[in-house]
């Protein structure tokens, strides 16, 4: 098989295709033996017609087109592997039937809209100058992991200066709606922490402030959670009895001995050292991926085809719309909560779509450039990975994959993962407080 290729326009290719007849012979005796399957004719077996009875009863045109819808497709296919393109639309297939007829070869032109194909110079990827996080834990952050411990170990005291953010209060809620009190919203002995939102917004704002032995009078919806009253407006009277602070316990080595199993305080405190260390280290590797992708992003200039665009976007929505499905709600209700209309989302969903093709396009040129591969172990421990988050037989995963060409997409999220490893690997790193020192 003989192919050419031409650009016709932007983003878009002409494959020429040309099949001698002694190498497309064997998937015409293909559709041959097919149409001989499907057909009965007096005197002859089925599938056991031979080619002249066919062409004479059913025709020759007939046999071309199985042979046409079954095997062109398979042709065009193998085309766009020899040039190494990937289609973002059907092609438009132009053939000519009559070639067929006249024992000439198989010629037929496809024009299809393909994928940018981005060629990368090494200084646009390699030694990128990039700025980021320190992995290293300060002081700071090792004090307010300790203040966080503490807060776990603290005690409730009953103070007479009026309730705070952060502070407890013990009250008696009651709720009303015409004079008749609902239980589902009404507290007797409720402890609450003012600023939580426990039961409605409302009683946080009416609480702070508050002292003991005071009386308090609002009304406010009920959301949802209170069952056939969720919705309702009611009124509500509260009484407080309480109102409790915590008491922080002294960080010191009684401290270290009740919150852990060492015994100095310094001893504790290394060890949230060591703890924070290795969180803030995957942390900063995952935002320096991040960085040193965007650093190689500034160097490409590239136009992307609307078509990719759109359909990288409604794949997005899409992925949110199913998401506000599963949470029980809409996805035109959970943008109203953060207040965002669906205008505003999709403009932000096509900008996140526009960086992640670009993003796509760039390790997929440092790929070629630097020939990485997938090894079969690399991919073997990717399905096995799969196979457990699903509970499944990785051979079976496996076959799964396979079936639905999901095998491919794999690898290629493999292989992208390879080059900006490499992008990040052969980065000129700085600290951004030793950046920030200097």
């Amino acid at each position: 098989m003989q192919t050419t290729l031409e650009e016709a326009a932007k983003h878009t290719v002409r494959l020429s295709v040309e099949v001698a007849p002694d190498e497309f012979s064997r998937d015409l005796d293909r559709a041959y033996r097919k149409v001989a399957g499907e057909v009965k004719i007096p005197g002859f077996r089925k599938g056991k017609v031979p080619k002249r009875i066919i062409d004479a009863r059913i025709g020759r045109e007939a046999v071309l087109q199985e042979f046409i819808e079954e095997f062109v497709p398979a042709y065009y296919l193998r085309a766009l592997r020899e040039h190494d393109l990937a289609p973002i639309a059907d092609p438009e297939i132009d053939l000519e039937v009559q070639d067929l007829l006249d024992g000439k070869p198989l010629r037929f032109t496809a024009t299809v809209e393909v994928r940018p194909r981005l060629a990368l110079r090494p200084e646009q990827y390699r030694g990128l100058n990039v700025e980021a996080p320190s992995a290293e834990p300060t002081e700071r952050e090792v004090d307010a992991f300790v203040d966080r411990l503490r807060e776990r170990f603290a005690e409730l005291e009953v103070v007479s200066r009026p309730a705070r953010p952060g502070d407890y209060v013990l009250a008696d809620v009651r709720a009303y709606r015409h004079e008749q009190e609902i239980p589902q919203a009404t507290r007797v002995g409720f402890l609450s922490e003012v600023g939580s939102q426990d039961l409605v917004p409302e009683l946080d704002r009416e609480l702070e402030g508050k002292r003991k032995g005071e009386i308090l009078k609002f009304n406010a919806t009920l959301p949802e959670g209170f069952g056939e009253v969720s919705g309702s407006e009611v009124s509500f009277q509260v009484l407080v009895k309480e109102v409790k602070a915590k008491k922080l316990p002294v960080a010191d080595e009684e401290f270290a001995r009740t919150a852990s199993e060492f015994d100095t305080l310094a001893e504790l405190r290394d060890d949230i050292r060591s703890k924070l260390s290795a969180i803030k280290e995957a942390e900063s590797r995952a935002v320096l991926r991040d960085l040193a992708l965007n650093k190689a992003l500034e160097s490409v200039d590239v136009e992307l085809p609307d078509r990719l665009v759109d359909e990288e976007t409604e794949r997005r929505v899409q992925s949110a719309t199913e998401r506000a499905e599963r949470s029980g709600t809409t996805l035109e209700a959970a943008l109203k909560t953060q207040g965002w209309d669906e205008l505003r989302f999709r403009s932000d969903a096509r900008s996140h779509a526009v960086r992640a093709l670009k993003a796509d396009l760039v390790l997929e040129a440092v790929s070629r450039q630097e020939s990485l591969r997938v090894e079969p172990e690399e991919l073997d421990r990717e399905v096995r990975g799969l196979a457990q988050e699903m509970g499944r037989d990785p051979k079976e995963v496996r076959r799964l994959l396979e079936r639905s060409g999901q095998i491919v997409t794999l690898a290629g999220d493999i292989i992208r993962s390879k080059a900006l490893d490499l992008i990040v690997d052969s980065a000129n790193v700085t600290s951004m407080e030793t950046s920030g020192a200097a």
